[in-house]
């Protein structure tokens, strides 16, 4: 890990690592892996060496935020855009924080404030932020393919900050990154992801990434909150934590994303929690080293007591501290492979 933030250190921005005489590659399974993705869209279609290298990639970025002084170069004279047309605190925050700490600028994009509220579509915003030369545009957006979509219609590098009920690829990369830290490999653990699962992008992020890395999931939640399609999936499905609680070693409680329900999908939040959530008497029954997981926001008292979410197995805070780490890796990649491609 040393190697790469020598690397990251005497990165210059438009000059390729290759040109410098060197080269960002981490070695998987004997072989030389070089990141060729100028844009993160998902992790569905990432293979396990490309998932491996982004969480190594970030583990030589976690001395940074160590620092005196939290600051590297190699995103210095690029411009990111954070083009978020939905509420965030952690995703964007950090992926400011992030840029910041790599040297790049950050244009802060609200729909609310933009032309966006007077008609104007996506493409349109992209490509007159794009005239203005920017770099990297990290969008969140409503609709699924939203990223996609601009990825093939503009020049800059597209990172997918969460779009419908699709994907949120740094969420399930941090939430790995997490798993990986504590637990030291994924291969053979049993991971529950319990709550909403039909409304969630980052089940679907979690379970491309953690399959993919050897663990078997399992999504739990009332029927009314899985999706049409879980049968299809690579994942067990339970409708009951109880049945599950005593057998993983890592459990993801999500929210309940009551902004996107159509109708109540359970008689009342009392009997949600009381099937559902993960309280402390749920928690004597687990292992004793199980993790508990949440991607934020959390509602205390529905899907999880405060007890539990502060509590000694909790991972909660660190899987924010984490995302800085993943971010700048993601940002890094993707940079780099467009400076392959153009240099």
């Amino acid at each position: 890990m040393d190697r790469i933030l020598d690397i990251v250190e005497h990165y210059t921005p438009g000059r390729t690592l290759r040109r410098l005489g060197t080269s960002m590659s981490i070695i998987h399974r004997g072989k030389p892996f070089q990141w060729q993705r100028k844009h993160l869209l998902g992790l569905r279609d990432l293979s396990v060496e490309e998932i491996t290298h982004i969480l190594d990639t970030a583990k030589g970025f976690e001395e940074i935020s160590t620092r005196s002084v939290k600051k590297a170069p190699p995103l210095r004279g690029k411009v990111v855009v954070n083009l978020f047309f939905e509420d965030s605190t952690r995703t964007r925050n950090s992926f400011t924080l992030a840029a910041n700490r790599l040297s790049a600028d950050v244009i802060e994009f609200t729909q609310k404030t933009s032309s966006v509220s007077k008609g104007e579509t996506l493409l349109d915003t992209a490509r007159n932020l794009e005239a203005m030369g920017i770099d990297i545009v990290v969008i969140r957006h409503n609709a699924a393919g939203a990223p996609t979509l601009l990825s093939r219609n503009i020049k800059a590098c597209v990172v997918n900050a969460g779009d419908g009920f699709c994907e949120h690829p740094t969420q399930g990369l941090l939430d790995v990154y997490t798993i990986r830290q504590m637990k030291g490999s994924l291969e053979g653990l049993k991971i529950a992801i319990v709550g909403d699962i039909a409304h969630s992008r980052v089940a679907r992020s979690d379970m491309w990434a953690m399959t993919k890395l050897g663990a078997e999931v399992t999504f739990v939640g009332p029927p009314t909150l899985m999706p049409a399609e879980v049968g299809r999936l690579p994942v067990k499905v339970s409708y009951n934590l109880d049945k599950v609680i005593e057998e993983v070693d890592v459990i993801n409680m999500l929210r309940i994303q009551f902004e996107r329900l159509g109708g109540s999908p359970f008689p009342s939040t009392r009997e949600y929690s009381r099937y559902f959530g993960l309280t402390a008497e749920r928690m004597q029954r687990a292992k004793p080293d199980i993790l508990v997981m949440h991607p934020g926001p959390i509602n205390r008292g529905l899907e999880i007591e405060s007890e539990v979410a502060d509590g000694r197995n909790s991972v909660i805070l660190r899987q924010v501290a984490n995302g800085l780490a993943v971010r700048m890796a993601v940002l890094f990649l993707v940079n780099q492979a467009a400076a392959e491609t153009t240099g």
